[in-house]
């Protein structure tokens, strides 16, 4: 299977592309790598190089595939950091023209604005636009606990405050949020949580947080690229979503595990590889009761 992904790369560590197309391609998908942005490295570095680019250059990309006759074949779409309002457009392009081929192609929407540790750091109109228009278009949305909050104006303290934004979320339009680095006053402090919910099932799974200085960039970036592949492997039942859920979240912790021996302060994505595959631990999927 094919996917588009579209979003930030940098040439040194993983971040955008560069932490999404490998674990996708490890788990064997041809991947259609557009960058938003091409940087030496993340902004978290004192100092980096390189361009935004222009939607008119994304779009150009895109059209350019298109022209190969292929998008019938895509299976989805995935976008990440687009930097740029005028971005959002060249995704939505993007997915209308995959959509028009293959009607059946799924849209996967990160929607990278920030997180709890920094704040939000992309400009109020993408906010704006993830919400008017990504979002709503998208069949799932993979935020952050911190971007989930402002989706919705929903502050989330305590469990059922993340269940309620993602209901909310939902309503928004996607058919499943995936709510990731989600920790609230139930989680303990040395565990991190995963969300899924449709409108059919909620399911939870927590695994151990692994404290490491710095941390490393991108590991959001991986999961959805992860859920999304074992996603479309497995298909979209509640055996399937619950599958691919315990899936992305045993490679995600297999990645941090081999990050923090490597001690780098990037994500040690070739390290971890085998794992992405056939990842040696695995952690127990939990359904909760919706009231």
């Amino acid at each position: 299977m094919n996917i588009l992904s579209i979003q930030s790369h940098v040439a040194y560590g993983h971040v955008g592309n560069a932490s999404a197309v490998f674990p996708m391609q490890r788990l064997g998908f041809e991947v259609w790598p557009v960058h938003t942005v091409q940087f030496s490295n993340h902004v978290g570095y004192p100092d980096w190089a390189g361009q935004v680019f222009s939607a008119e250059h994304v779009r150009q990309v895109i059209d350019g595939i298109e022209r190969r006759g292929v998008f019938g074949d895509c299976a989805a779409v995935l976008s990440g950091y687009i930097g740029d309002a005028a971005l959002a457009e060249a995704v939505l392009h993007a997915v209308e023209r995959v959509r028009a081929a293959n009607p059946d192609a799924l849209f996967a929407c990160d929607p990278v604005m920030g997180d709890t540790d920094v704040g939000l750091y992309v400009a109020p109109d993408i906010v704006e636009e993830m919400r008017r228009r990504a979002v709503p278009a998208a069949d799932l949305i993979t935020p952050n606990q911190f971007e989930l909050e402002q989706l919705t104006g929903i502050t989330v303290e305590h469990l059922d405050d993340a269940l309620a934004a993602a209901r909310q979320a939902l309503a928004m339009g996607p058919r499943m949020v995936l709510v990731t680095s989600l920790r609230h006053e139930a989680t303990p402090d040395d565990a991190i949580e995963m969300l899924v919910m449709t409108a059919e099932t909620c399911l939870r799974v927590r695994t151990p947080f692994l404290t490491m200085e710095p941390m490393p960039h991108g590991s959001g970036d991986a999961v959805c690229a992860l859920f999304l592949a074992h996603l479309l492997r497995r298909g979209e039942g509640p055996e399937a979503i619950a599958g691919a859920l315990g899936d992305a979240a045993a490679a995600i912790f297999a990645i941090m595990a081999a990050s923090a021996r490597a001690a780098t302060g990037e994500l040690a994505l070739i390290d971890a590889q085998d794992e992405l595959a056939a990842p040696t631990r695995r952690f127990e999927v939990e359904e909760l009761k919706l009231g």
